[in-house]
């Protein structure tokens, strides 16, 4: 039976991906270093956004952000093209992955938020390292080094709200993650409809809302309206072609 096809709505989605048998897939700096180039120059390729990564021994995650629906295309390349280098490299054959990656789509801020935090904090939950800046193969070892920043991370959600404000980041990255609401992010964004399916006159009717506005301010003040009548932040970012942040950012401001 033939697999059904991904549906690749354009935001944020959580990736995972495991070594078959749950094998290791990175076993010295080198292939963490390949794998982590691979990535930034495929994500610069496919223009996705890279927002938070961690790489550990036996498997990978990552939080990226999609405009296209070529999130498939992407992971692809990335996940052959470092097979064929491992393969090669330690002299195996066969399947390096364990199936296709895993992804779920980030329905909200909360989803989106938790998951930065939980993505990041993986090296200290598995007892890796006694602090998170000690590990060297995940962003958060790149945010506390604005200058060294690599190009696929320079418009992460992180480094675009902190910039080189340390602390803040520490702050924010460290918060503590609630694994059984993560779990429940995880079943409410895997009910998530097909795009142009029922929501396609909701879209329409957000974008007249926002029609034949040019004054910041007013545009300001119909978010806060339409966040109001229900509408997603992620929707009316779509809609503005601004950034998810930059409506929360809104949002946040008006509760001030």
């Amino acid at each position: 039976m033939p697999r059904k096809p991904r549906i690749e709505i354009a935001g944020y989605y959580h990736i995972l991906n495991r070594g078959v048998e749950q094998r290791v897939v990175f076993k010295e700096s080198k292939d963490y270093e390949y794998f982590e180039e691979l990535m930034c120059f495929y994500a610069k390729s496919y223009g996705i956004t890279i927002h938070n990564y961690c790489l550990m021994s036996n498997h990978y995650h990552l939080l990226v952000e999609i405009t296209q629906e070529n999130l498939s295309k992407f992971m692809r390349q990335l996940n052959m093209n470092y097979s064929i280098y491992f393969n090669k490299k330690y002299k195996r054959s066969g399947h390096l992955w364990q199936g296709r990656f895993k992804s779920w789509y980030v329905t909200d801020e909360a989803y989106l938020y938790t998951l930065m935090c939980y993505i990041e904090q993986n090296p200290l939950k598995a007892n890796m390292v006694s602090e998170l800046k000690e590990y060297p193969y995940s962003s958060y070892h790149y945010f506390l080094n604005y200058k060294e920043i690599p190009e696929c991370l320079e418009n992460a959600w992180i480094v675009e709200n902190y910039k080189e404000d340390k602390e803040a980041i520490k702050a924010f990255v460290t918060n503590p993650v609630d694994t059984g609401q993560l779990q429940e992010l995880k079943r409410a964004s895997s009910l998530v409809e097909a795009p142009n399916v029922d929501n396609k006159p909701k879209e329409e009717k957000l974008q007249a809302l926002f029609e034949g506005i040019v004054d910041i301010k007013e545009r300001n003040r119909q978010i806060l309206i339409a966040i109001e009548k229900g509408y997603s932040q992620h929707m009316i970012a779509k809609v503005l072609g601004i950034s998810q942040p930059a409506v929360y950012g809104v949002v946040k401001r008006s509760k001030k």
